[in-house]
């Protein structure tokens, strides 16, 4: 049976972890993609140790626009790509600070804006894909500003609302992405469990317009339990929590929740578990981590 979310009251964490899962994990070691020091929770919550730089898509193929923000420095290699997409008459300067935020912690991050403001979530899983593809492409040109900085076999998505929504359409379609993180997702399909990526739904606890128990708890009940997977409720924050909006403490915890999931499953980097593992703390109001591989 799929796994069902908390009830609300004190947080939960629910961690699957068998022998052999365990052996495997350790085999697969040396394929790890370590990227910058040893994290911490505080540095976390904050810019990372990568200087950026950034550049944009003169003719975006099959969505609006796309700034990528990408790391300065490839001494230590190349770094996976991730598509971020907004919510609803979002637009990407409302993702901005978060686009940069993970980009200085070792990605190429690809901001992109719909084709129009209001598309629908499976238009923006088109979108997503649309973008990964051209970026993809790009990456492979000698002239391209990004290109030495990214690995494109390391490729993931996240969106916000309709983003969200799109974000999880889009793993279903493509098995090969190594992470989605659908923030306050909403869409019209409820079925899920077809999904093969590592997928991490961030709600917000006090989210109005696309309510947990309606959309993100739903989504992730569905999720196969065969699966990594975890549901993450950010104490106090509404539906808009990801956006610039945001106070800094909630901006705090989504860029932290964020990071943490994409450096465990796009750069296979386990000192990052514990902070996916043990996030139930007051920044969290429900929490349910299931890692099993």
């Amino acid at each position: 049976m799929p796994a069902t979310p908390p009830r609300s009251g004190k947080p939960l964490t629910r961690l699957a972890l068998s022998v052999s899962a365990l052996i495997l994990s350790m085999s697969a070691q040396a394929a790890d993609f370590e990227r910058g020091p040893a994290p911490t929770d505080s540095a976390l919550q904050a810019n990372g140790p990568f200087a950026i730089a950034t550049t944009t898509i003169a003719r975006p193929d099959g969505y609006g626009s796309a700034t990528v923000y990408f790391p300065r420095d490839t001494s230590q290699g190349k770094f996976g790509l991730v598509v971020l997409t907004p919510g609803f008459l979002g637009v990407p300067s409302y993702y901005q600070w978060l686009a940069e935020r993970v980009a200085t912690h070792g990605f190429v991050v690809v901001n992109i804006g719909t084709s129009t403001i209001f598309d629908v979530p499976d238009a923006r899983a088109r979108e997503m894909a649309a973008a990964l593809k051209q970026v993809a492409a790009l990456a492979a040109l000698p002239d391209t500003p990004f290109g030495s900085a990214t690995d494109t076999s390391r490729r993931a998505l996240m969106g916000h609302s309709a983003g969200g929504g799109g974000t999880l359409t889009a793993a279903l379609k493509d098995p090969t992405l190594k992470a989605a993180i659908p923030m306050t997702p909403a869409t019209t399909g409820s079925d899920f469990s077809a999904i093969t990526v590592p997928t991490m739904i961030l709600a917000c606890e006090k989210d109005a317009i696309a309510p947990n128990k309606t959309f993100s708890a739903k989504y992730y009940a569905s999720l196969s339990p065969d699966i990594n997977h975890a549901y993450l409720e950010v104490a106090g924050a509404d539906h808009l929590c990801p956006l610039s909006l945001a106070k800094d403490s909630v901006q705090n915890t989504v860029g932290k929740t964020v990071i943490s999931w994409l450096k465990r499953y796009v750069d296979e980097d386990k000192r990052y578990e514990p902070f996916i593992t043990g996030a139930g703390t007051p920044t969290y109001s429900k929490v349910d981590v299931q890692i099993g591989r």
